[in-house]
């Protein structure tokens, strides 16, 4: 093996094993600055061994156990923390009694389930900003650098560094535990981290800004994160809601672009190039999620997600059903978001007239003021009644909103159709 293919190889045992190695040195330490340090360390050793020695079988427990020295290396340096020196003593003997590093690997099976989830619920903490979630996140879990994660969301690499660093400080300062919460906290807390991995999955999904509409790495990665907490927490319904909806919002993802970048909607996809088999994905977290008597907001999006799965053309959509489906998830997650979708939905099913009507209903409403799909939804329900110089107004209006320049040359060419037929 070359040395370019034996350093694919060990970057890709990384990603696989960083997040489980970062826990468990958690809950070791307690302290997520110093776990992502020892883990790095641990890396640099791999780096320097593994091309001439090859990878262990046990990859993951090898690096466990060089982490764990290094950590004792740390504690002997500082006297004050004797007594952490004597835990991991204790853990290194008990280690060499069951077999090296093939003990540890059967006792890091036993660990690391418990330990990955205490990891996400910490990195989802709602005392952090929605952004900082993300960017803990994608790093302590996702396993990706500070410069992916800052391309990923076109931001600064400085900034995407700093916003990092303080949620580790505000955690530690907190004294935010590395623990799984139960009762009512476990379930607000698991709302935040279903928020963090769909913010990941939306701006992979229909980027905000930049060059490119869909981000596919961010859809992957959010996408891998949902199916490893499902594996986590598999009686929480919303967690297999989430799973569901990303299964099959991603299955589009061949249809949603030209070969030329550009956008394509969901009515003039080509259905043939959806992905069957993350349907199926899809369907099956649906139907888990369900009979764990799901109802929550990711379940019925999910159930909006499949009704569009199930049409093979887009006049077999039922829309009236979408619709419905709209108006419960607007009672149980009231929203003036999911009041545009259910107009949209209302338009499909009972005509522009009815669907306006509601767009209009909405006017005054001032969280859609400064949001571009207003513009646009109230734009393409105009132009389907011939009002073609509003149309072309509103077009033009979304489009100056929008910081996405692929999205912006979409809804330029809907302006111009509409002043072409005016």
């Amino acid at each position: 093996m070359s040395q370019a293919d034996t350093n694919r190889a060990i970057e890709a045992v990384w990603r696989i094993e960083a997040p489980k190695l970062i826990a468990g040195l958690t809950r070791i330490v307690r302290d997520i600055s110093l776990a992502e340090e020892l883990a790095q360390d641990a890396l640099l050793v791999a780096l320097r061994n593994w091309p001439e020695g090859g990878i262990p079988r046990n990859a993951g427990a090898w690096l466990m156990a060089t982490a764990k020295r290094r950590a004792i290396d740390y504690f002997r340096r500082n006297k004050v923390l004797a007594r952490k020196l004597e835990e991991l003593g204790h853990d290194m003997e008990t280690e060499d009694e069951h077999g090296g590093e093939e003990g540890l690997a059967e006792r890091l099976d036993d660990d690391v389930g418990d330990d990955l989830l205490r990891l996400i619920f910490t990195s989802c903490h709602p005392i952090l900003s929605p952004e900082a979630r993300a960017a803990l996140t994608l790093r302590l879990l996702g396993g990706l650098t500070t410069e992916e994660i800052a391309r990923a969301f076109l931001a600064n690499e400085a900034t995407i560094a700093q916003r990092i660093v303080r949620a580790k400080k505000t955690i530690a300062e907190s004294g935010v535990p590395f623990e799984v919460p139960r009762g009512e906290e476990r379930a607000a807390r698991l709302a935040s981290v279903l928020e963090v991995l769909y913010l990941i999955f939306n701006e992979g999904y229909s980027a905000t800004a930049g060059e490119d509409w869909l981000r596919q790495d961010l859809c992957d990665e959010a996408l891998r994160l949902g199916r490893i907490l499902a594996g986590l927490a598999p009686e929480e319904a919303e967690v297999h809601g989430l799973v569901a909806l990303m299964e099959i919002q991603a299955s589009r993802a061949r249809a949603r672009v030209s070969p030329k970048g550009e956008p394509i909607l969901l009515l003039g996809q080509d259905r043939s190039r959806w992905d069957q088999m993350l349907i199926r994905r899809g369907f099956v977290a649906l139907d888990r999620a369900r009979a764990l008597g799901g109802g929550g907001p990711y379940v019925l999006q999910a159930a909006i997600a499949a009704c569009h799965a199930e049409a093979r053309t887009p006049g077999a959509t039922n829309w009236e059903r979408i619709a419905a489906l709209y108006t419960v998830l607007g009672e149980v997650t009231p929203s003036p978001v999911i009041e545009l979708n259910r107009a949209v939905a209302y338009g499909f099913a009972f005509g522009p007239e009815q669907g306006l009507a509601l767009v209009e209903g909405l006017l005054d409403v001032q969280a859609l003021r400064d949001y571009h799909l207003f513009y646009s939804v109230r734009a393409d329900f105009l132009f389907k009644l011939g009002r073609m110089d509003e149309a072309r107004t509103e077009f033009l209006r979304a489009a100056g909103m929008t910081r996405n320049a692929r999205e912006k040359a979409l809804l330029e060419k809907r302006a111009a159709e509409a002043l072409k037929g005016a």
